[in-house]
């Protein structure tokens, strides 16, 4: 019996032994389950944080780019101690923006119904924007102890996103003399309807459209984006690109020819074009604010000065990076207040005495910059006012068919327009009298073209030659015409063409209230195709050719291709509608430049 009982108390103890052990690995299991429970739940909490901080980062981009629409200055503001913007010229806006906070003890903007979890910050490079458009951003997003961060080109939506773009499908009234109470909107024939307005389809006696209706004709080819505010017209064309307009109403085109007639090919569209863009884009009423790129006195917006000439000025471009300039008018190439009451006249704009003579002054093209030809002052405080012509200058304002128009030089080396030559069957006959105004802002240009600039004229601008590039992927040019831009066609006084076949163009070329246009497009016979490489804008349409069945009997066959780098930049202070918004260009993630408390990583 004793030995028994105590066999069973032995047994006891290792049954409690047992026990213990057994709870010690539930118990370890459940720590175990309770620490991969929780480690979970921080994982899963981190990858949403993670993921989370992204978004937060292109929600900045996104408010950054809103700001922009709203006020199109926005550009030059920003954190001048950020390293991000040490190249650039950024001030504090006039309202604080906590996005542009730096450092661990900089702020943080949130991200709207976020319940401030999600916050951004965001750091501005400008640098580029007055050469080309261009603004950099770097964004980045915080949720929790996550941060990411983004990198954003952005440019403003402007004319050459497109290879054509046009306001109205019609010819410039100013040219035609319409007054057709169906071509306008109001009684006093200033302001054109759109087609999707209700402008009339009326016929003139010669069949041809009242509203004087242009259309795209069968031997067209527009390689490129097409946008139009008003309702295209199209015969048999080819369009390669995305085609948009401000007609809202399906199927956005007409399929007419410009004597109203539906006797054509259908054109050709990429698939699931053309299409409504949402709205129209206007045009600025003038190029006046490229003149304040000449400007000394503007030092915030202009730290490097432009070129500004008077007057009939020609510019003849070389390829070594020149251009021969000559400006008889000129007596100041910069001005000193908007009232242009003092200037200077610098040697890299060309020597004064040197402009005014009828060899003109060679000078570098100006890089990445303006030169802007102005009309003659009236006012006499201005320092390029001008009692009397030149010496050397002659203007013939009447007169002989043929003798309206200046020049400068003697009878031995006159150089203007009309140009005259010892025998009328090459001496150019002017299309009007006042074609080529003695006092006019007019540029007159032909050339090689190597470097970066914009030219602009407060009055036309002659196309007299060809324009071509002599680095076709680095040189970049801006032609902008206040009026008219014109592709010089001169006539003799039997109406014979004085120009061989063909005309080649590279550029981006802006007419911001009138046309682009072939001089002459109705006289002579076919000559060939102008070929433009770069992007066209005009207020009006303006017409390169004449045909008869489609077949062209007078001007030119249009080729026109886009220039793709127009996409990211532009030439530099080209011109941008009057409300744009600024798309972005290119994305890219780069390692978190700011922790979580907001040092620098």
């Amino acid at each position: 019996m004793i030995a028994t009982t105590t066999r069973t108390r032995r047994d006891e103890g290792a049954a409690l032994v047992i026990v213990i052990a057994v709870g010690a690995v539930v118990a370890l299991l459940m720590t175990l389950l309770v620490t991969v429970s929780v480690n979970g739940t921080k994982q899963a909490r981190g990858d949403a944080n993670w993921n989370a901080a992204l978004a937060a980062a292109y929600a900045g981009v996104d408010e950054y780019q809103s700001r922009l629409s709203a006020d199109t200055s926005y550009w030059r503001y920003g954190n001048s101690t950020s390293a991000f913007s040490s190249t650039s010229t950024v001030n504090p806006p006039p309202v604080p923006n906590p996005a542009f906070g730096v450092g661990a003890g900089g702020s943080w903007a949130t991200v709207a119904l976020s319940g401030d979890r999600a916050m951004f910050r965001y750091e501005v490079d400008n640098s580029h924007y007055a050469n080309s458009g261009r603004i950099r951003v770097r964004a980045t997003g915080k949720v929790g102890e996550a941060t990411r961060t983004v990198v954003a080109d952005l440019k403003q939506e402007g004319f050459i996103d497109f290879l054509y773009f046009t306001d109205y499908e019609v010819q410039d009234p100013s040219l035609t003399g319409t007054t057709n109470s169906g071509c306008f909107t109001d009684s006093t024939k200033t302001t054109l309807k759109y087609s999707w307005q209700g402008r009339t389809t009326a016929n003139d006696s010669a069949g041809r459209s009242v509203c004087k209706d242009l259309a795209f004709g069968e031997q067209d080819l527009n390689d490129g984006p097409v946008h139009s505010n008003d309702t295209i017209r199209a015969c048999g064309t080819t369009f390669t690109g995305i085609v948009t307009t401000g007609n809202a109403t399906s199927p956005y085109y007409r399929k007419r020819n410009s004597n109203n007639s539906t006797d054509c090919d259908d054109p050709s569209f990429a698939p699931g074009y053309p299409a409504y863009s949402g709205g129209v884009k206007k045009f600025p009423a003038t190029n006046s604010q490229l003149k304040k790129e000449a400007r000394t006195d503007l030092t915030a917006d202009v730290p490097r000065p432009g070129c500004l000439y008077t007057g009939p000025t020609q510019f003849t471009f070389t390829d070594d990076g020149k251009v021969n300039i000559k400006s008889p008018f000129t007596k100041f190439t910069r001005i000193g207040n908007e009232a242009a009451t003092v200037g200077s006249a610098p040697v890299a704009c060309g020597l004064i005495a040197q402009l005014q003579s009828p060899a003109g002054a060679t000078i570098v093209v100006p890089d990445n910059n303006v030169l802007y030809v102005q009309n003659v002052p009236a006012v006499s405080s201005d320092v390029n006012f001008w009692a009397s012509n030149p010496t050397g200058f002659s203007c013939k304002s009447s007169g002989a068919s043929g003798e309206r128009g200046w020049s400068i030089g003697t009878d031995t080396a006159k150089s203007g327009y009309p140009v005259r030559t010892s025998t009328t069957s090459t001496t150019e006959v002017a299309p009007t009298a006042t074609t080529y105004g003695c006092r006019a802002g007019d540029i007159f240009v032909k050339g090689r073209f190597s470097g970066a600039a914009t030219i602009a004229a407060e009055n036309y601008v002659f196309i007299v030659g060809d324009i071509t590039y002599v680095d076709i992927v680095e040189d970049i040019l801006g032609i902008v015409g206040n009026n008219a831009v014109w592709v010089w066609n001169p006539v003799n006084s039997s109406n014979n063409t004085l120009l061989g076949n063909n005309r080649t163009i590279h550029a981006a070329i802006l007419s911001v209230a009138h046309t682009f246009q072939v001089q002459n497009y109705d006289k002579g016979g076919t000559q060939g195709t102008l070929n433009v490489r770069g992007a066209i804008a005009q207020k009006f349409r303006g017409t390169v050719a004449m045909s008869s069945g489609g077949t062209i009997t007078h001007g030119y066959a249009k080729n026109y291709l886009y220039d793709d780098r127009f996409k990211v930049e532009a030439p530099p202070k080209f011109l941008n509608p009057v409300t744009t918004t600024y798309g972005v260009t290119t994305w890219v993630e780069i390692g978190a430049v700011w922790a979580a408390d907001g040092a620098a990583r």
